[in-house]
C-alpha cells in the first residue's frame, strides 16, 4: 500500500470514528451522559466488590498481572485499605462527572487498575471489567486532551468502537493461532459444556441441559455452526469503525454473548450490558422521544436512511 493510499485510509478511518456526524442535538449530549455514567458506575460498583472480597480473601499475590508486577500491592489486602480506594474512585469518578477536575478519571482508572490486580492476584481474570476500564481511560483522555463537550463525546465513542473492534478480532485471531482452523469443531463445545456442567453441578448440586445444549449433546454438528457463528462475529468486529457496518456488527456481538450464555451458562454481563448501549441508535431514540432538537421527528426516523445518488 502507497503512502497516498495509507493516508486516505487513515483519514476515513478517523472520519468515520472521530467525524461529526451531524449538528450536535440534546438526544447526543444524552446520551453520552448515560453511557458515561454507565461506565462510571460499573467502575465503581467493580471496585467495591473487589475490596470486600480483597479483604476477606486475599492475602499473598500468586499471580501478578500489570502493575502488580513492578508494584507490591499486599498494601491493599489489610487495613481495609481496598475499601479506601473503592472510595477513592468514587470520589474521582464523581469530580469527573461533574467537571469538577479534568485529570480525575484517569487518576480513578489507575486506582481502578490496583484494585483489579490485587483482586486477581489468585490466578482468575475478569472480562467485563476490562471493557470499563478501556471506558474510563477513553473518558479520561478525552477530559484531559479537549475542552469541547462536542469533541469529548466524539472521541470517547470513536475511542470504544475502535477498541472494542480491535479486541475482539484479535480473539478471533488468538483462537486460530492457539487451537487452529479446527478451533470451531463442534466437540470443543461439547468439552466446555461438560466443564460447566461439572461447574453446576458442585455449585447446585443439579443440571439440567437446555433445549440449546441438548441440541449439541446429540449432535455436535450444531456446536460447529455455534462456534463458526462466533468466530466469524469476533474476526468481523474491526467493522464497527465504519459507520455504514456499527451498528448491524455491535449486534452480532451482542448476539454471540447471548450465544455463550445460552450455550454454556456463562453470561458476561458488564460486557453485554455494555454493547447494547453502543449497539443502536440510541441519541435518535431520544431525539424522537424528546421532540425538542427535532420536532418533526418521529420513532419510524431513529434508523439512518440508505442515501441515494441524489442525496450524495
Amino acid at each position: 500500500m502507497s503512502a497516498r493510499s495509507s493516508n486516505q485510509f487513515l483519514d476515513t478511518l478517523g472520519r468515520h470514528l472521530f467525524g461529526a456526524d451531524g449538528p450536535e442535538t440534546r438526544g447526543d449530549r444524552l446520551y453520552f451522559r448515560i453511557v458515561e455514567l454507565f461506565i462510571l458506575g460499573y467502575a465503581v460498583w467493580f471496585c467495591w466488590d473487589w475490596g470486600l472480597y480483597i479483604q476477606q480473601n486475599i492475602s499473598s499475590v500468586l499471580l501478578p498481572l500489570g502493575l502488580a508486577n513492578y508494584v507490591d500491592v499486599s498494601f491493599l489486602f489489610g487495613h481495609n485499605v481496598a475499601l479506601l480506594n473503592a472510595g477513592l474512585v468514587a470520589l474521582l469518578g464523581g469530580l469527573g462527572f461533574f467537571r469538577f477536575w479534568r485529570p480525575a478519571y484517569l487518576l480513578a482508572l489507575v486506582a481502578f487498575h490496583f484494585q483489579y490486580v490485587a483482586r486477581y492476584s489468585l490466578g482468575e481474570i475478569s472480562h467485563g471489567s476490562n471493557l470499563i476500564g478501556m471506558g474510563v481511560l477513553g473518558l479520561g483522555v478525552a477530559l484531559v486532551a479537549f475542552r469541547s463537550e462536542s469533541v469529548r463525546r466524539r472521541f470517547t465513542f470513536g475511542f470504544l468502537y475502535f477498541f472494542i473492534g480491535l479486541g475482539y478480532t484479535s480473539a478471533a485471531v488468538c483462537k486460530l493461532i492457539g487451537t487452529g482452523i479446527m478451533w470451531p469443531d463442534g466437540r470443543h463445545l461439547l468439552m466446555w459444556i461438560a466443564e460447566r456442567k461439572v461447574d453446576t453441578l458442585s455449585k447446585f448440586g443439579a443440571f439440567e441441559p437446555n433445549v440449546l445444549q441438548e441440541w449439541v449433546l446429540t449432535d455436535y454438528h450444531v456446536g460447529t455452526a455455534i462456534l463458526l457463528f462466533g468466530l466469524f462475529t469476533e474476526a468481523i468486529s474491526f467493522l464497527m469503525w465504519w459507520r455504514p457496518y456499527r451498528y448491524p456488527v455491535v449486534l452480532l456481538v451482542v448476539g454471540m454473548h447471548f450465544g455463550i450464555y445460552v450455550s454454556m451458562n456463562i453470561f458476561f454481563a458488564a460486557s453485554t450490558y455494555f454493547l447494547i448501549l453502543l449497539s443502536l441508535p440510541w441519541n435518535r431514540v431520544f431525539d424522537a422521544l424528546l421532540e425538542t432538537d427535532a420536532p418533526g421527528l418521529s420513532l419510524s426516523d431513529v434508523l439512518p436512511r440508505r442515501r441515494t445518488r441524489a442525496s450524495q
